[in-house]
């Protein structure tokens, strides 16, 4: 069983000041990797790993996920090699199929349907791993092209894959090119705008762990399982903090003009979903222990909120 690696992402920026500070104490609580997101209105990604990197000893930094749909190959390849060395090897690269199709618009990129775009994924790493184990030479010199200094994803050329989802076709993805295999919290709401995303259940959490393990196979055992946790609540009274937030949601998709059976939550379901952490820290950490046992999730990612919120927890793990 692995051990247990904790991490965040970032959401946005104030100052460079303020930026630094939180990565040292992120550090500080225990915090092994920083993530950067890929959407339009938040920071650029690699910028702020770079920063990150710099700011702190051991933290490794990674993006959670880049939208394939966005990039160019030969561009991106460039932009990883160049972070990864400036990191000195901490960099781990997420990629993923895209959701907001709204962000597709604003950029002036043609949205696809779902399998196109995980098709598009797939190529993508592809063409990084040709990249990767390509020496291409420099037009204004005899040296080759920057290259990654981890040799490890993409064929034993590059910084360890992440690639997360929910979808079949992401998934399968993942199951043959990832070092680690992200299960995403958040499902998409049928019949409503791309983006409309509800929490997912421990029930399906169930199915799409054993649907991305079964496409592995063998690699089941050497890929690291990601989880990316939508909300953290520290408190004595697990049940009323859960009847609370399942009003949030409900209130939340009523003003979208949703079914509440759509939402699929519960009060008890809230309280067994790997994608929520209610409890005391002692009780959370023992929810991590279990979802460790019955889905294999040892890296467990919060949302920049819940930074400071979260670090009684790892605490507790690694005390334990």
């Amino acid at each position: 069983m692995r051990d247990f690696r904790f991490s965040f992402n970032i959401f946005g920026i104030t100052s460079r000041e303020a930026f630094v500070a939180k990565c040292r104490e992120a550090e500080e609580y225990g915090y092994d990797t920083l993530f950067a997101a890929d959407h339009l209105g938040i920071p650029a990604p690699f910028p702020l790993l770079v920063a990150a990197a710099e700011a702190t000893r051991r933290l490794r930094v990674g993006t959670l996920v880049l939208n394939a749909g966005f990039w160019n190959a030969a561009l991106l390849a460039r932009e990883v090699a160049t972070a990864d060395i400036l990191t000195d090897g901490r960099l781990e690269l997420g990629l993923g199929s895209g959701h907001m199709k709204w962000e597709f618009d604003e950029a002036g990129i043609g949205w696809q349907g779902p399998t196109a775009r995980a098709a598009a994924l797939e190529r993508m790493i592809g063409e990084l791993e040709r990249y990767f184990s390509t020496e291409l030479p420099s037009p204004r010199s005899r040296r080759s092209a920057p290259q990654p200094v981890q040799r490890v994803g993409f064929g034993g050329h590059g910084p360890p894959l992440l690639v997360g989802g929910t979808g079949d076709s992401v998934l399968r993805i993942a199951a043959r090119h990832a070092q680690i295999v992200g299960l995403a919290g958040a499902y998409q709401v049928k019949g409503q705008p791309p983006g409309t995303f509800r929490i997912g259940t421990a029930a399906e959490a169930d199915e799409r762990s054993a649907f991305a393990k079964s496409c592995a196979g063998e690699r089941a055992d050497d890929i690291e399982w990601q989880v990316l946790v939508q909300a953290v609540i520290v408190t004595d009274d697990r049940r009323s903090a859960a009847e609370g937030l399942v009003a949030e949601f409900r209130s939340h998709f009523e003003r979208l003009g949703v079914a509440e059976e759509s939402t699929m939550l519960t009060v008890d379901a809230a309280l067994e979903t790997p994608f929520l952490l209610i409890g005391t820290p002692d009780e959370i950490a023992g929810q991590l222990r279990r979802g460790r046992e019955r889905w294999g999730h040892s890296y467990i990612t919060v949302h920049e909120p819940y930074m400071r919120t979260f670090a009684p927890v790892i605490e507790r793990l690694r005390a334990g």
